[in-house]
């Protein structure tokens, strides 16, 4: 049945499945589930659209006890699986629910192909809390200053994407539409850069669940003026960390997001442009 709470399921699904990738070392694994988690997040999307026609709300909550940690990938992949089995209950038998149904019996059987390996298990280190960047010899300010940077970004990129998804599925114009397209993929992309950081780092952990008022837009000039305001933050900030990390490769990475949050700005700055003129 598609109803509320199938979407919060599934947002749970995407959220795992995703964070699994980030937490693996694996590469093939790694690339392969967040391929998948892609897949869910469309899944997602297509729920809300049909929820929104039939004028059912729904919202971003989680399970009391969801979470993402574990000590090994076997671990993270058997709960994964047990999520889609119990999902599948939910389903009916509209042309989505056989989509996504098909969808995720490929994505099962790839994940106990996996499992059937049993060399491919590994100890994951993503959730132990060693706070040391591998790649490089960082002091104890500077990886201060990058854990804070990740936790705060990385929310930041989350709520973003659920923002951006609210507002696009209610879009009242094609460029209302295809921009919030595009801002949701480059959330994406950070969020995925940031959660393999994190995982590095031994930090990975989920973004606090976002409350109603904070995606529920009821004016939507000035939450593009507060978006604007919110990516000149994020510039300064990835200035200040690119000024303060001695290590030219995450300095170059990090002068890379802040181009990127630029044109984020000037996508906004579009938006209200339609928006006053409309």
């Amino acid at each position: 049945m598609i109803d509320a709470t199938l979407f919060q399921q599934k947002h749970q699904l995407w959220l795992r499945v995703a964070f699994a990738s980030f937490a693996t070392t694996n590469l093939p694994i790694k690339n392969r589930l967040y391929e998948f988690s892609q897949i869910q997040f469309r899944h997602l999307k297509w729920i809300a659209e049909d929820l929104h026609t039939h004028e059912s709300d729904y919202s971003y909550e989680r399970d009391a006890g969801f979470g993402i940690e574990a000590q090994t990938l076997f671990e993270l992949l058997n709960r994964t699986v047990r999520e889609i089995e119990e999902i599948h209950s939910l389903y009916d038998d509209s042309q989505l629910s056989q989509r996504m149904l098909h969808d995720e019996q490929y994505l099962l059987q790839t994940l106990q192909d996996y499992l059937a390996d049993t060399s491919l298990d590994e100890t994951l280190t993503a959730f132990d809390r060693s706070r040391q960047w591998p790649d490089a010899v960082l002091s104890s300010e500077q990886l201060d200053a990058l854990t804070l940077f990740l936790f705060e970004e990385s929310y930041k990129e989350y709520e973003l994407i659920m923002v951006y998804f609210y507002s696009q599925v209610r879009a009242t114009s094609t460029l209302q539409y295809g921009s919030f397209q595009d801002l949701i993929d480059e959330s994406h992309f950070h969020l995925r850069s940031f959660g393999e950081m994190m995982a590095k780092m031994g930090i990975l952990s989920l973004p606090r669940t976002l409350h109603p008022l904070t995606y529920q837009i009821t004016d939507m000039e000035k939450f593009l003026h507060n978006g604007i305001v919110e990516e000149e933050n994020a510039k300064e900030e990835c200035r200040r960390l690119s000024e303060s990390i001695t290590d030219e490769k995450l300095s170059r990475f990090f002068e890379f997001i802040n181009y990127q949050e630029s044109y984020h700005i000037e996508i906004m700055k579009k938006l209200l442009k339609e928006k006053n003129h409309g």
